[in-house]
Order: C-alpha cells, then structure tokens, then sequence
C-alpha cells in the first residue's frame, strides 16, 4: 500500500522557486549591467536600479525620436535643394577688396553651403594670412552674407588670396549648374 507524502511536491515548489530567484537576479544584474552610472560605489537598491532602467529607456527614447525628426528635417531640406541646386537657390557670389596688405571680403552664399565659407578661411589660412574680423548675417530663408577681414603680411599676397578665393567661388558655381 502506499502512503501519499506531501514533502515531494513541497519541495519541487521551493526547489522551483529558488531557480526562478536566481533567473531572475541574473537578469537584473544583466539589465544594471547594460545602463550607464556614474561613478557612486555605494550599493543601489533593486527598485532604485529598476527606475534608473526605466529612466535611462525613457532618455533614449526621447533622443530616437529627436533624431528622427532631425533626419526627417535634413531630408526635407535635401530634397529642397534636389529640385533647385545643391548650394540652395543662390549662387555663390564674392566681392573681395584689397586695401594695401589688408582684404575685406564679402560672400554670399545659400543657407546650406557653409562649406564655401569654411573653404574661404581655409585657403586664407594657408596663404598664412590674420583674421582679424569675420561676421554672418541671415539675410532671408535661402541667403547667408559672410564678411570676413583680413591681415597679410604684403599686398602680393593680398592680391594671391583674391585670385584664389574669385577662383574657388566661379568653380564652385559652375560645378554647381551641372
């Protein structure tokens, strides 16, 4: 005859239940383990770990979606300029006035061609030519006019900048028409 022990069954419970302790305590530790902290070496509890979890989702969230509309925005403004030129509606243009060994130059570009500005000083630094003054002003949605003013050391050089800078400008222009 046999007699039912209730034991056995008691014991796959609590035997059950302590693996499932331990899977669990094993991902929180992974999930802590995948959130940045800052330096605290003091013991954080399981609650406050889960909020900080929680929070740091949250954080990322809202950077993808802030993101997302910064792509969505720099599309638009790709196609934008797709259907008229990859400069924006304006061309380039450049008036570059030579005043002894000093240049006051004045560049007018689209809103999204900084690129000619950065090349601009570029190519005034390499002819090792001081900045002294440069300025940009947001004249409408498509323009940006750019001042820049410039120390060299003789006016040969002043007049090896122009010459540069006016060719810089035509051929970024022309390549731009095509």
């Amino acid at each position: 005859m046999e007699i039912n022990n209730p034991n056995p069954s008691k014991m796959d419970r609590k035997f059950i239940e302590r693996n499932r302790r331990i899977q669990m305590k094993a991902l929180y530790s992974k999930l802590n383990s995948l959130v940045p902290h800052h330096s605290s070496r003091e013991a954080v509890s399981l609650p406050d770990q889960l909020d900080e979890a929680t929070n740091y989702i949250k954080r990322l969230k809202a950077n993808l979606d802030r993101m997302k509309e910064m792509k969505d925005g720099l599309r638009g403004l790709e196609e934008r300029g797709n259907t008229s030129r990859s400069y924006g509606s304006k061309s380039p243009q450049i008036q570059i006035q030579e005043i002894g060994s000093s240049l006051a130059i004045a560049l007018n570009t689209g809103f999204n061609s900084q690129f000619i500005f950065n090349e601009t000083i570029r190519i005034v630094h390499e002819e090792r030519a001081e900045v002294v003054n440069a300025n940009f002003s947001v004249v409408d949605d498509d323009t940006v006019f750019h001042t820049i003013h410039l120390k060299t050391g003789e006016p040969s050089t002043a007049a090896r900048i122009s010459q540069r800078l006016n060719k810089f400008v035509h051929d970024a222009d022309a390549s731009n028409k095509y």
